[in-house]
């Protein structure tokens, strides 16, 4: 069977990018290697992750929110977190974050630096489960339509000028993503250069028993040997600055004692040993995101350590960039070209998040320099001025493209507006399309839109609170694409014929 797209890789990446081209009538096939998508790996304590942001207004703009907050670890009707879960989540001073196991304080964030933020139902961050993420979203992408095949990989791809054939399965499609990871077959078959640094350490994470868990301190600690993180009663995280000789090696409880000994300094000793993964801070970055038919997005196109919980995040962010721009280029309403704009957007973003991985690896090392910079970095994230640009990085609220416009909030995710009928502008971009909003009805806007090109939700409404703006468009994804103080309507002709991708318009009043 043929296929618009076929996406390699069933991970939330995949799952995001699969529901975005089935919402706008693209035919998809995902396939995924492992036969069931159940882990202990994606389960608590292993399968924690962050969302920021972004991720939470992509969600929110897509009605995936509240599913997926419903299953988020930290609820304060629910009492203190489940036995494992990461010390900083639960601390007296609520905290907003850390950077390389540094916390910084959420009371000492100025959020006033951030004027484009309005009041929302959509916070900045939230703790989930990966396994409960990724059900969310697969049920979402097979209410849409999408088929997701378990159990079969991606062992080779055979480019052709108007399609490609994946896995010598006759599975064709006209397009091929590569959503399939750090190791990603589609990556390395088609021939994208992945360049970056070595890694440093290995890191072990750990599910054991502790004859005595009160040996080791709870929290993050550097050592003489490395990082150890304990969260009781016997999830532990370690650094091993071997230059990654450990990734990937068996580790027994013979084996992981002397490795926790060593790393921790502690006389602590294993009973049992329930699971072990290790990983590393390699920091590698596709060159070209795209090759051809051939796009790359999440780990498959960038990958680093887990330190701060970026990856993720960054590899959603490029599913809703790529979505809507593919899906516009499968109807024939976009030429290719269009494409060329997810590189030169996320590309930038992803090499930023490395750099940000690699700083924290530097704060890490067991040597005397690093131990002094990581104090000074202790007392900024101690400031008001240091935990807002550090809650900047982390939440990802200061994340702005470059699309070549001058006003200041074009490239930045929209703000919430809120219209005076109770409409939010996250509920607006549900449906996946741009969305035009008029608050000057003066400015007589919504003429200079081509309605036999422009697929656009075009609303003239007053907003509770419209920052000073007569007008502005919205991408699909939630990116502002234009924006006014006046009566633009030669930008914003500009903009819709840059940005939509689409035909045919619907306005309401």
């Amino acid at each position: 069977m043929r296929y618009d797209v076929v996406i390699a890789g069933a991970g939330p990446v995949g799952l995001l990018l699969a529901c975005e081209l089935c919402q706008a009538g693209s035919a998809v096939l995902v396939l995924e290697q492992a036969a069931s998508p159940d882990s202990p790996l994606k389960r608590l304590p292993f399968g924690l992750r962050g969302l920021n942001a972004p991720t939470l207004e992509a969600l929110d703009r897509r009605g995936l929110l509240d599913a997926v907050a419903a299953g988020q670890v930290l609820k304060p009707e629910k009492g203190p977190p489940p036995p494992g879960t990461a010390h900083w989540l639960s601390q007296p001073r609520k905290l907003g974050g850390h950077f390389a196991g540094i916390p910084f304080a959420l009371d000492n964030v100025d959020s006033g630096r951030w004027p484009w933020r309005l009041h929302s139902p959509v916070g900045t961050q939230m703790a989930v489960e990966l396994q409960a993420l990724e059900t969310v979203l697969a049920e979402r992408a097979q209410a849409l339509g999408a088929v997701i095949l378990r159990g079969a990989g991606v062992p080779s791809v055979q480019m052709g000028a108007d399609e490609v054939e994946a896995g010598g399965q006759a599975l064709r499609g006209r397009w091929l993503v590569g959503c399939d990871g750090g190791r990603s077959t589609v990556r390395k078959q088609c021939g994208f250069s992945f360049a970056g640094t070595d890694p440093e350490f290995t890191g072990h994470s750990l599910s054991v028993e502790l004859e005595d868990p009160t040996v080791l301190s709870p929290g993050r600690h550097t050592t003489a040997q490395g990082m150890c993180n304990f969260n009781p009663p016997g999830t532990i995280a370690l650094a091993d600055f071997d230059g990654g000789a450990g990734h990937r090696q068996p580790l027994d409880r013979e084996s992981a004692q002397p490795l926790l000994r060593r790393i921790s300094g502690r006389e602590a000793t294993i009973t049992a040993l329930h699971l072990a993964t290790t990983w590393t801070d390699g920091a590698r970055q596709a060159t070209a995101y795209r090759r051809g038919r051939v796009l790359l997005a999440g780990d498959a196109a960038h990958v680093h350590s887990p330190l701060g919980g970026q990856g993720l995040n960054l590899g959603l962010g490029d599913a809703m960039n790529l979505g809507w721009k593919l899906a516009a280029v499968v109807r024939g309403e976009a030429a290719d070209a269009l494409l060329d704009t997810y590189q030169a957007e996320r590309h930038p973003i992803g090499a930023r998040v490395l750099e940000w991985s690699r700083a924290q690896v530097a704060l890490m090392r067991p040597s005397a320099g690093s131990r002094a910079l990581a104090a000074i970095v202790a007392d900024l994230a101690e400031t008001r001025d240091g935990a807002t640009y550090l809650a900047e990085r982390v939440w990802g609220v200061g994340q702005q493209l470059d699309l070549g416009h001058t006003h200041p909030l074009v490239g930045r995710s929209t703000p919430d507006f809120l219209l005076v009928d109770g409409r939010r502008m996250g509920e607006l971009l549900r449906a996946g399309q741009a969305v035009l909003l008029v608050f000057d009805a003066a400015a007589s806007l919504c003429e200079a839109v081509d309605v036999e090109r422009a697929r656009i939700l075009s609303i003239a409404q007053p907003a509770v609170d419209s920052l000073g703006l007569s007008a502005l468009l919205v991408r699909p994804d939630g990116i502002v694409a234009w924006a006014s103080d006046g009566a633009d309507a030669a930008g914003l002709a500009r903009a819709v014929q840059e940005w939509t991708g689409s035909a045919g318009r619907e306005a309401i009043a």
